[in-house]
């Protein structure tokens, strides 16, 4: 397993496989996402309860669904890199979380503009909102734990014990809706066989989910690959692939 591991996670190896994986990446985020706003924004129809203010949820279900999977993999980066010491994981949860924290703030931002025309107010210390915003000071957390320890190993090791304690909150957000009394209303997408959005406003938000995973994927590439170049920066490979 480690051998396996230390063959695919090397930096040299990653970096070059991410310029080739990036132009695929960025060109699949800007198909999603031209798909998913036209259908948004021009071929959902209107709700009948909501009107036409219902269309900023397709930006902010998907940034809130990746608010939990972006810190899922940051945590589990961090997993593997504490276990098995990989630079590659480490430097995948250390560039990963500045991402996770922009949409967790995307996500709370397009809530409370929701919110402001549905509930007439802009917060609530609802449990869903409350969890979500502890994942946001979470994300800050680990970033300003990272950035206060100069050594990157150690500093690494300390944000993987703070990213796996944190893990605890994401089922908190995600079943707060059924555990407690709340404004936010419960499941809609995630009731596969019966899902509470008809087909035609279903497969746009859908769309914008998987636009805002490629960019997400195609942004840690870059973002890992700069780390990368800066961590190895007196290395020959690094030299070499400059020149």
């Amino acid at each position: 397993m480690i051998a396996f591991l230390s063959r695919w996670a090397s930096l040299p190896t990653f970096y070059r496989l991410a310029g080739r994986l990036l132009p695929w990446f960025w060109g699949l985020t800007a198909v999603l996402m031209g798909v998913g706003l036209i259908g948004a924004l021009v071929l959902a129809p209107v709700d009948y309860q909501q009107g036409q203010a219902y269309r900023i949820l397709f930006v902010h279900v998907p940034s809130a669904w990746m608010a939990m999977f972006v810190y899922m993999f940051m945590a589990g980066a961090s997993a593997v890199g504490f276990i098995w010491h990989l630079k590659l994981a480490e430097i995948l949860a250390r560039v990963s979380a500045p991402l996770g924290a922009a949409f967790t703030g995307l996500a709370l931002a397009t809530g409370s503009l929701w919110g402001a025309r549905m509930w007439n107010t802009w917060w609530v210390w609802d449990a869903r909102l409350t969890s979500v915003l502890l994942l946001f000071f979470l994300y800050l957390g680990f970033m300003a734990l990272q950035a206060a320890i100069e050594d990157r190993r150690r500093a690494a090791r300390a944000g993987a014990v703070l990213a796996l304690v944190g893990v605890v909150n994401i089922p908190i957000i995600h079943y707060s809706v059924e555990w407690w009394n709340t404004l936010h209303q419960g499941a809609t997408v995630s009731k596969l066989s019966n899902p509470s959005m008809t087909w035609d406003m279903l497969w746009p938000l859908l769309t914008m989910a998987l636009g805002f995973m490629a960019y997400f994927a195609a942004a840690v590439l870059v973002r890992a690959r700069c780390e990368i170049l800066e961590r190895e920066r007196h290395r020959r490979w690094v030299v070499e692939e400059a020149a």
